[in-house]
């Protein structure tokens, strides 16, 4: 079960590391929150035609007692995504996307430290591995020198929503049925979305039937079947393991410039993608002396 965890976290990660490339042009002649908008609602439509495809399964862990609605559970979710990849975007104005990566996957530290508080046991490997991936992660995602600015602080706030996220979907993934939640965790995103856009952006049919492809990318790859993923991943992987492998995003980010633009990796870069692989292969091995949750 870890193992299969393991592969759909890092799935999602791919999925939302190659999207840096589709939203990058899709944004070229869209406001963020109109390319949101856009791309949230193909995530909605892509996740309900596998919410009608599964109603039979509904139907009969109805007759078994075993099912529990997640629809309410991702209106929570959901909000607090839309906060933090809001955040997010509008930082992007004001700082570098080397340091938006870094400072972003803060929650690889972040989120063990929620999950503590909350009275979970994290194992040692599982610190091991986030240090080392952090590490790994600043060799990848800053090149210039290091210092803060507005943006930045914005960035920071945004990866306690993140963590907040990722420690909300540990808590109700496993009891929820996951479909409904990701179906409606992606609503709220899209109407919170459209709300912005309305008010702060005059977006045109022409930018987006422009945008198609980036939008259609990232709506249904992105949102509709990397968000859901996550939400299946974390069912069977522990939330501080789970931060590691969603971090990947930075690594397929990386990697996916230098595939499709011709961006070229320095020997640094390198170094902190095999740092990052390191610190999640640490936090799938139990070390002798550490506790299990």
């Amino acid at each position: 079960m870890q193992l299969r965890g393991t592969l759909m976290l890092l799935g999602a990660s791919f999925f939302w590391g190659t999207t840096f490339v589709a939203q990058m042009s899709g944004m070229e002649g869209l406001g963020p929150f109109s390319y949101a908008a856009a791309r949230y609602l193909l995530g909605v439509i892509s996740v309900v035609i596998v919410w009608l495809y599964q109603s039979k399964e509904r139907n009969r862990l109805r007759r078994a007692g075993k099912y529990r609605s997640g629809f309410l559970v991702g209106l929570g979710s959901g909000a607090i995504m839309f906060i933090a990849s809001s955040l997010q975007q509008v930082s992007m104005l004001y700082t570098t996307a080397g340091k938006a990566a870094f400072i972003t996957c803060l929650y690889i530290v972040f989120v063990p430290l929620g999950a503590a508080l909350l009275g979970k046991v994290i194992r040692r490997e599982n610190w091991i591995g986030a240090f080392t991936a952090l590490i790994g992660l600043y060799l990848l995602a800053v090149t210039e020198e290091f210092s803060l600015q507005f943006g930045d602080l914005i960035l920071f706030i945004s990866s306690f929503f993140w963590t907040a996220q990722i420690l909300f979907i540990d808590r109700y993934a496993s009891k929820v049925d996951v479909i409904e939640l990701s179906v409606a965790q992606l609503f709220v995103c899209f109407v919170f979305s459209t709300a912005a856009m309305l008010m702060l952006e005059t977006p045109t049919l022409g930018a987006f039937a422009d945008a198609w492809f980036p939008i259609a990318y990232g709506g249904i790859m992105s949102a509709g079947v990397a968000f859901t993923l996550q939400i299946y991943g974390q069912k069977y992987a522990e939330p501080s393991t789970a931060a590691i492998l969603m971090s990947f995003e930075a690594v397929f980010g990386a990697l996916s410039g230098w595939a499709i633009l011709g961006e070229v990796m320095s020997s640094r870069e390198i170094f902190g993608c095999a740092l990052m692989l390191v610190g999640m292969i640490i936090t799938q091995f139990k070390l002798s002396g550490g506790r299990r949750r």
